[in-house]
């Protein structure tokens, strides 16, 4: 791996290459990066572990000292490959309060953000699901059932 950034490299043992691979990757395959894990019933509902996360998801805190509290997304930082959640702040020793940030690894999604229909058919499209999940999907597919019906 001598170049900046290589998509033809699979692996390696070394930590060095672990870390520029990741470090120099381009912010289209750093979104990847910040998946989090699925809650139980989201991992039945679409079949699978984890999921990139998204400013608006609700999730559960799993590590550290602000284990099990549940917060929104704030902000996602691609180049850092760290998370920003509402309410969750430190406060610094002149009295001021600054954000926390959190590795995804640490988080697990409760919730996902519902505005990007886009997002949830990848979900379904990737999980096998054939069922769609929005209102909309099941009207356009009873009109589409409807005018086959009728051609007959």
């Amino acid at each position: 791996m001598k170049q900046e950034f290589s998509t033809s490299w699979l692996s390696s043992t070394q930590p060095r290459k672990q870390r520029k691979f990741r470090l120099n990757a381009p912010l289209h395959q750093k979104h990847i990066f910040l998946s989090a894990h699925l809650s139980d019933e989201l991992q039945s509902k679409y079949g699978r572990r984890a999921a990139p996360l998204r400013k608006g998801d609700e999730v559960l805190i799993m590590r550290g000292s602000f284990k099990k509290k549940s917060a929104k997304v704030s902000k996602v930082d691609l180049k850092r490959t760290r998370v920003v959640l509402e309410g969750i702040t430190r406060t610094k020793k002149d009295g001021s309060k600054i954000n926390v940030y959190f590795h995804p690894s640490v988080l697990q999604i409760q919730s996902l953000e519902a505005g990007d229909k886009e997002r949830l058919a990848a979900l379904n499209r990737k999980s096998g699901n054939s069922k769609p999940s929005t209102q909309e999907n099941v009207e356009k597919q009873n009109k589409n059932s409807k005018s086959k019906e009728s051609n007959k």
